[in-house]
């Protein structure tokens, strides 16, 4: 994996966005729709996006797009209307969350990675910087989320004896929020051509003791795959737009 002073922080910024998948938790909507298209209040969510990174430094993006990419390609277009360069990575094959990247030769020794569907205000510039400081081939942008349990949950000794009872406990965990930042490096672990999820490649690192680090997201994150999440993404987004966007943009 690089080191420190193999890292640059004054290279030319990239971004691979994964704007590929079907949406199916989304139908009807994505039945004519591909999921980055989703629209919060004005603009579709992959806009949002191509503009915060533009806002955050990163001068070219990568759209790994399959699912009605036609569309996506009309619309985004070469970026330039966002602030950024836009060029596109065709997934013919289904290759999971990170099986895509394999496919890209060029990428440079470091480099965001998230998702097209996601709304957040994460500071994309101070996630990559952290990378870069760090000896990680890979740092996740990790979101505390606390969750209630709607049953009774039960704790158990070893002699099936109970120890304690709690009804509906909330629990609170670290979740991906399915933003990193990677090193070109730690992509060469990836099969070229082969099905992988991101959380088989975090365990294929872990497993060769290669550094992960976290990188903790204080503010919204909201993955708009799901309606329920989809609706309250509408509603944070319509609120407080300038959150999400910079000024330039909204005035």
């Amino acid at each position: 994996m690089p080191s420190d002073s193999a890292r640059s922080e004054s290279a030319p910024r990239v971004a691979v966005v994964f704007a590929g998948g079907e949406g199916t938790r989304l139908q009807p909507y994505t039945t004519v729709l591909p999921k980055p298209l989703m629209p919060l209040g004005d603009k579709p969510i992959i806009e949002i996006i191509l503009r915060q990174l533009g806002a955050a430094g990163f001068e070219e993006v990568i759209l790994a797009v399959g699912y009605l990419a036609e569309l996506i390609q009309t619309f985004v277009g070469n970026g330039h209307r966002f602030g950024v360069r836009v060029r596109y990575s065709m997934e013919v094959n289904r290759l999971g969350t990170a099986g895509p990247l394999s496919q890209i030769d060029d990428l440079p020794d470091d480099f965001l990675v998230m998702n097209g569907d996601v709304l957040s205000d994460l500071d994309y510039a101070s996630l990559f910087e952290s990378h870069l400081s760090s000896n990680a081939a890979l740092t996740v942008a990790a979101y505390e989320k606390r969750e209630r349990i709607d049953f009774g949950v039960l704790e158990i000794g070893s002699d099936t004896q109970v120890i304690s009872f709690r009804e509906k406990p909330s629990v609170t965990t670290y979740i991906s929020t399915g933003i990193y930042a990677v090193s070109r490096e730690a992509i060469s672990l990836i099969p070229k051509g082969q099905k992988l999820d991101f959380p088989d490649f975090i365990m294929m690192l872990l497993d060769r003791n290669i550094p992960v680090r976290a990188f903790f997201v204080k503010g919204v994150w909201l993955d708009i795959g799901r309606k329920r999440d989809y609706e309250e993404a509408i509603d944070t987004y319509s609120k407080d737009p300038a959150r999400f966007l910079p000024p330039s943009v909204l005035s």
